[in-house]
């Protein structure tokens, strides 16, 4: 073996149809050699019976001779590449998961290479031919995959080589003359960068989602600490003014502290709920991106494009756009409980209300008057912060947002969510009304005002008499005629809170109200009454009480 392996390489021991070194060698009448098997399977399926070498025809089976030298020989080669295998074998043993040769017979050993023209995967040793044979050196060689065959075309039984842009699929050349005709062609390297670059820009997307979603559950856990300040805060205030009453109002200081306590114990099990939906879907962008992350390195055209579909999508999610957790509003519920109270509570609740118009004072926004929404007898100033009612009405063109029969007027803004606050001074009128009014509200002919309709409004009449406009009308029992009236509203609480700001005493909510619209602060100056009722509605900046 020594002499014989100075003259002689393996190469010149390798069946040329397994490529592996002869088993049992056989020589057919041409001179040429191969593994008794192989030349009997490969003639089994092909008639006429051809050498796959020299292509030389025989039209009877042709007998097989024992080749006893290359035989002898092949088996010196084979029992030297066992022993050079077994060398290395410890590292090389494919382990699961992991794709093994196609050659190996007994111990499959880990493959380095799948052959896509062979379709077949080969360790080290069994690589070799690809690497120094010329005529395999033009194979086509990658990272080793398992299914080869499903590279195959079902239908042509070709190599799968080209992407059909058309019906988005990968198909054979044959593909491309018969069932894909007319079909625009890539070849599957450049169709694959394409989805390559695809995936890198859905794998930024789902990053960015999960940014979003991480600042969403940081934003709702600051609500939630906000709802236990608020709550914590409104707590010590009722605590205070009930204490004064002892045994007389337990029960309505009980009652009190139950509801601000389950009104956060609401605003926390919304956010838990929330942000349980928010860790669920980030968990599920992460497998995403993560999957995405794969597939993106993969060097393997035709699982990524056959991947690609499936996981090129964004998992679906909620849109978390709109969706927050705002503290509940906790203004005016000690004033309910303890209005009954009010003669033992005066100072108590006087210093109360102090503390709250101080707190909705926060929310304050700008507020100007809309000249569309006017009727034709009022007139506004310049910078849209007053209106009165003139005597002479104007020559104005008619809309269908413009009042035509109650001296009324809108602001240009609205409210659809949040808390806002703003304040208009009545000093020196008989006679006005003042709420907020939802955006769909007939502004035509005979205005019932309500809540049914669309109105949430409190009213000075002529006889020094304050409503609110509930449906049925609440008289308000007044000690003192507001000069200046804070209106605030918390849309999503569904409260209209009205203060007398210079008294810092409440004088009227709407709660449980529906609000499914936009709100719009509502204006009526009443009738100017000869000059009796001729001050105008002014909205005022917000001086915050100290």
């Amino acid at each position: 073996m020594s002499a014989a392996s100075c003259l002689l390489t393996e190469d010149q021991f390798r069946c040329s149809i397994c490529l592996d070194v002869f088993t049992d060698p056989v020589t057919i009448a041409c001179g040429h050699n191969f593994c008794k098997t192989c030349i009997t399977d490969h003639w089994d399926i092909n008639v006429p019976y051809a050498c796959p070498n020299c292509k030389k025809v025989s039209y009877t089976r042709p007998e097989l001779q024992v080749n006893t030298f290359i035989s002898e020989m092949a088996a010196q080669f084979r029992q030297s590449a066992q022993q050079k295998a077994s060398r290395s074998s410890e590292q090389q043993v494919s382990k699961p998961g992991e794709v093994p040769c196609d050659v190996c017979t007994g111990t499959k050993l880990k493959a380095l290479k799948s052959c896509l023209v062979c379709l077949v995967s080969y360790c080290e040793t069994h690589l070799e031919p690809h690497l120094t044979m010329s005529g395999l050196k033009r194979h086509q060689l990658i990272d080793p995959v398992e299914n080869l065959e499903g590279r195959m075309c079902t239908k042509h039984d070709k190599l799968l080589e080209l992407f059909c842009k058309t019906d988005q699929m990968c198909v054979c050349m044959l593909c491309t003359v018969l069932d894909h005709k007319t079909h625009d062609f890539v070849p599957l390297k450049e169709e694959y960068e394409g989805k390559k670059a695809e995936l890198g820009k859905t794998k930024a997307e789902i990053q960015q989602m999960i940014q979003k979603r991480q600042l969403k559950i940081q934003e709702i856990k600051h609500s939630v600490a906000l709802s236990d300040k608020d709550a914590d805060r409104e707590i010590a205030g009722g605590v205070q003014v009930f204490t004064a009453l002892k045994e007389s109002v337990e029960r309505s200081q009980a009652e009190l502290i139950e509801t601000i306590k389950e009104k956060k114990r609401k605003t926390e099990k919304q956010a838990e709920g929330f942000i349980k939906e928010l860790e669920q879907e980030i968990s599920e962008l992460k497998k995403r991106s993560t999957e995405v992350e794969q597939l993106s390195q993969s060097e393997d055209h035709l699982h990524l494009l056959q991947s690609f579909t499936s996981l090129n999508t964004v998992p679906p999610t909620k849109d978390w756009t709109e969706v927050s957790v705002r503290p509940p509003s906790y203004e005016g519920t000690v004033v309910r409980a303890v209005a009954q109270l009010e003669e033992t509570l005066s100072k108590q609740m006087k210093k109360h209300f102090r503390i709250d118009l101080k707190r909705v004072q926060q929310c304050a926004v700008d507020v100007t008057l809309d000249p569309d929404t006017a009727h034709p007898d009022l007139i506004l100033s310049d910078d849209g912060k007053q209106v009165k009612h003139g005597d002479v009405r104007k020559a104005l063109q008619d809309n269908q947002n413009r009042f035509d029969t109650y001296v009324n007027v809108l602001a240009k803004q609205s409210f659809s969510s949040g808390r806002c606050y703003y304040e208009v001074q009545v000093k020196g009128k008989t006679h006005w009304t003042l709420g907020v009014a939802r955006e769909s509200v007939n502004r035509k002919g005979v205005i019932i005002m309500n809540p049914q309709n669309g109105y949430w409004t409190i009213s000075l009449t002529n006889q020094n008499e304050c409503n609110a406009r509930a449906g049925p009308d609440v008289r308000l029992s007044l000690k003192f005629t507001p000069q200046k009236v804070g209106l605030f509203v918390d849309y999503e609480e569904g409260l209209v809170s009205f203060y007398d700001v210079d008294a810092a005493a409440l004088i009227y909510s709407f709660t449980g109200c529906s609000f499914t619209e936009k709100l719009y602060p509502f204006f009526s100056t009443g009738l100017n009454k000869g000059g009796k009722n001729s001050a105008p509605l002014i909205i005022s900046p917000v001086n915050h009480m100290e």
